[in-house]
């Protein structure tokens, strides 16, 4: 059985929103598998949000970083000397360092980062250029005087010239 993708952007009402889509989906796919968890939310029209849980990690043991459009995530979390005096029976809470990467498409800015209850909240918005509307004046296939527009001119005098050489 297979099962098909659906997307929130599959609806007709949603043309032209392809490039919003195919960014989400970089995101999802450019992160490696494995440690930590994430998730991608979509925040209203034009948001984004992605959430990693970095429970036992502090805001001293996080960098986010963003670079040429590639945003990191490095957690590092140091042996205490508290550590060195326990003897565990069982460790099973991870105290490793990690780096998660993510390609972010263009437009995409980071507005900021949060760590809230073990989750790192990474905030985002696509920032649309401004659209410069303007109208296109639509004239007539003749110059007002019976003569063709200056760029049929040129393509009649190419049309000549081509006609002579043979």
């Amino acid at each position: 059985m297979t099962s098909a993708r659906l997307s929130l952007f599959d609806s007709p009402l949603f043309l032209g929103f392809d490039q919003f889509e195919r960014t989400i989906d970089r995101v999802r796919k450019s992160a490696q598998e494995g440690y930590p968890p994430y998730n991608i939310e979509q925040i209203g029209e034009d948001g984004l949000r992605i959430s990693l849980a970095v429970a036992g990690f502090t805001m001293d043991n996080l960098d986010v970083e963003i670079e040429h459009n590639q945003l990191t995530v490095r957690g590092h979390q140091h042996d205490d000397a508290q550590d060195q005096d326990r003897i565990f029976l069982h460790r099973g809470i991870a105290a490793r360092q990690f780096q998660r990467s993510f390609i972010l498409a263009d437009g995409i800015e980071i507005i900021g980062a949060s760590l809230d209850n073990g989750l790192l909240h990474i905030d985002m918005k696509r920032i649309l250029p401004e659209s410069t509307a303007r109208k296109i004046k639509i004239r007539n296939g003749l110059d007002g005087h019976g003569n063709l527009p200056m760029n049929k001119q040129i393509t009649q005098k190419a049309i000549e010239m081509d006609s002579e050489d043979v």
